[in-house]
């Protein structure tokens, strides 16, 4: 018999818990117990002793050594155990049929040669009426520990037990698991009190009377500060709050066709008051065989400030069980193997059976319930995420997707639009196929007219998840700009605030959220004309405040052309040149020969006095273009006018617009060179109008849009 020690580290990772030899120390002695308990059940009550030593590193007191010893009073080293410590991949626990003994390949011990150079075990086991010592010490670069090794003498002690001492950490095992955090700090007596607690918390309470009126005790020693004791008892166990069973199931998504068999979780919740338990840290913790494997508190508390604060003046324990993962439990103890993080159909390499998110699924509303606050709201989370992504609870429900404690808006955003494209993805690739196999069919064929059935009905499908995601975002984003306009009408904006030395600019604010300023369609294609009218958004050209001479359509022709009527040649130009700094400050054309002629006066300017404005830039496009332009449109925007001074115009029913219609008449020879339309509007109408065309969508959607005014 011959442990390979260099062969093990080699074939054994090395745990990424720091814990780790702690608790495969306690480990070990709990299952020593309990076999020691099975033979004699007058047995004495178990007792773990945990002594930890700090010294320094060398001749450097700025950096620490540690020597770990753990003493039990279990079974102690017999011919058995010994074959089993000798032997790497064992089975000699699984065959005890002990209740409370885990199955084990026997890997945890080689933690201990993993993190340190020494290793002294001190043991004394009986066999029949006589009580043994046996000894092993081993040093690295030992490269192997055979039976030969170990020393057995008989003894006079009347009781048996096993000490095993640990010296000499690896400086990579501090740099690497600790971090090269203080050894003092991390392993202190309190602080393996309170990790034993957690870790150990569901083996204890499951093992109940079998190890008595138990103790495990802790101390720790620095060579320059006080020693530290503490102790865990059975009095010390907290009573389990609540216990919950569900199933998690696979299911193909696109076949909705179960994938492999259910399988049943145990989900143990531990409430424990803060008043009489003081942990670091709450703990979520997926387990194998009773204890704590991967920890997932940050799945549900999100902030670390949460993690590692009580939650409702308790400290919440859910451990969550199940004997799928104790199958799939890796040899450090400290992973899952072979789960994968999501059903992927037709993956030839996907490992049988459920994968994470099947596992999330089922515990997810469970753990939710049982370590949410009381005062969080999901319908808070709800109201932001539909106010800043346009995601409706329509939308959340259809993807099923939950909200869940800890969730941000944009969290919750991405996980409905993640479903969403997958869907488009699936959907499309679907498509693609149907489109090749309709090429390949007979058109007067029963199976051609079914294969085009069918690509209808899954466009039709798609397009929904399209423009379902796409639709909720543009409402949203036009609701914005109009609350944005809003505040920018009433100098609300934080750019408005500004002393009284400096220039406004309010004009040039709310005709930039119009249209950019100086730019033109070929130039921009995201804008918001629609404010004005939904149409006006695809009309042929849009420009903002550029010279007339620089316009052109999208082809690269020049609107305004040299091709006019000779005889109105030199009247045209004339009006053209006195009139050539002049532009408008939002033009809108159409090749069918329409112009919208935009013009905002700041809050307070009196557009009365501007009307003319709109007339004369009528004039003007007609005889720049030749007289092709014949329709104008034109809007005077502001928010004060004097109605004295508005003969001619007519009001509008409802709101404080008034519109005008006439004939664009030459003035000098009468000629109709066109037509007009135009209106005097307040910032509010324009606002308004935005707001019921956007609330029928919103209603359609169902979102509850609610865009509050800024602090100013």
């Amino acid at each position: 018999m011959t442990l390979d020690i260099r062969g093990s580290i080699k074939n054994t990772k090395l745990s990424t818990n720091p814990y780790v030899v702690f608790e495969e120390l306690i480990s070990n002695a709990i299952d020593s117990y309990l076999i020691r308990r099975s033979r004699d059940p007058q047995a004495p009550d178990m007792q773990i002793e945990i002594d930890v030593t700090f010294i320094p590193a060398g001749l450097d007191e700025n950096q620490e050594d540690m020597i770990i010893s753990c003493q039990d009073n279990g079974c102690g080293l017999g011919e058995e155990q010994l074959k089993a410590f000798l032997t790497k991949d064992t089975s000699y626990k699984d065959d005890l049929s002990i209740p409370g003994i885990g199955q084990c390949k026997g890997a945890g011990r080689i933690q201990y040669f993993h993190h340190f150079a020494e290793l002294i075990l001190e043991s004394t086991y009986q066999d029949g009426d006589t009580f043994i010592d046996r000894k092993l010490h081993y040093l690295e670069p030992q490269k192997q520990i055979e039976a030969e090794n170990f020393t057995s003498t008989p003894t006079n002690k009347a009781t048996t037990g096993t000490r095993v001492t640990l010296k000499q950490l690896k400086p990579l095992v501090h740099t690497k698991i600790m971090r090269s955090e203080e050894l003092s700090a991390l392993f202190s007596a309190s602080d393996l009190k309170k990790n034993v607690l957690v870790t150990f918390l569901q083996r204890l309470i499951g093992l109940d009377s079998r190890l008595g009126e138990f103790s495990i005790i802790f101390s720790s020693q620095h060579w320059s500060k006080e020693p530290q004791h503490s102790s865990l008892k059975r009095n010390d166990l907290p009573s389990v709050t609540s216990v919950k069973t569900v199933t998690a199931e696979e299911y193909n998504p696109t076949t909705n066709e179960r994938v492999a068999e259910p399988q049943e979780i145990k989900i143990s919740h531990y409430k424990l008051d803060t008043k009489h338990y003081d942990l670091p840290k709450n703990s979520i913790a997926l387990c194998a065989k009773s204890s704590p494997v991967k920890d997932i508190t940050s799945r549900y508390l999100r902030s670390k400030t949460e993690q590692n604060n009580p939650v409702g003046n308790h400290h919440h324990i859910v451990l969550i069980e199940s004997s799928y993962l104790d199958q799939r439990v890796n040899e450090q103890r400290d992973d899952f193997d072979c789960i994968p993080a999501e059903f992927i159909p037709d993956d030839m390499f996907s490992p049988d059976g459920i994968s994470y998110a099947a596992i999330y699924d089922a515990i997810d509303p469970v753990i939710q319930e049982m370590v949410t606050p009381a005062d969080w709201k999901k319908e808070t989370v709800l109201s932001l995420v539909s106010n800043q992504f346009g995601i409706s609870e329509d939308m959340l429900k259809d993807t099923s997707t939950r909200i869940v404690y800890g969730d941000t808006p944009l969290a919750v955003a991405e996980r409905v639009l993640k479903k969403y494209q997958e869907r488009v993805i699936e959907e499309t690739a679907e498509i693609m196929t149907l489109k090749d196999e309709i090429t390949k069919s007979e058109p007067d064929s029963v199976d051609f007219r079914e294969k085009v059935n069918e690509l209808s009905w899954k466009y039709t499908a798609s397009l929904k998840n399209i423009d379902m995601a796409n639709l909720s975002q543009l409402i949203v984003r036009r609701a914005a700009v109009v609350q944005i306009l809003d505040l920018a009408c009433r100098k609300r904006l934080a750019i408005q605030k500004i002393n009284s030395e400096a220039k406004r600019k309010d004009e040039r604010i709310i005709h930039s959220i119009f249209f950019p300023m100086r730019k033109d369609s070929s130039d921009v294609t995201d804008h918001d004309i629609w404010l004005l009218s939904e149409e006006y958004h695809y009309y042929d050209y849009i420009a903002s405040d550029l010279p007339l001479s620089k316009l052109k359509w999208d082809n690269g022709n020049k609107i305004f052309s040299e091709d006019i009527d000779q005889q109105l040649q030199k009247v045209l130009d004339k009006r053209s040149n006195e009139n050539s700094s002049k532009r408008p400050d939002i033009a809108i054309f159409s090749k069918e020969g329409s112009v919208i002629i935009v013009e905002f006066k700041a809050p307070g300017v009196q557009m009365d006095e501007h009307i003319g404005d709109l007339q004369e830039y009528a004039y003007l496009l007609n005889a720049n273009s030749g007289g092709k332009l014949k329709k104008f449109y034109g809007y005077l925007i502001g928010d004060t006018v004097n109605t004295l001074r508005l003969g001619g115009w007519t009001k509008f029913p409802t709101g404080n617009g008034w519109f005008q219609s006439n004939a664009l008449i030459d003035p000098e020879n009468n000629t109709k060179l066109g037509e007009t339309y135009f209106e005097i509007l307040h910032f509010e109408d324009v606002i308004d109008r935005a707001k019921k065309r956007i609330g029928v969508y919103q209603d359609k959607l169902n979102l509850k849009l609610d865009f509050q005014d800024s602090d100013y």
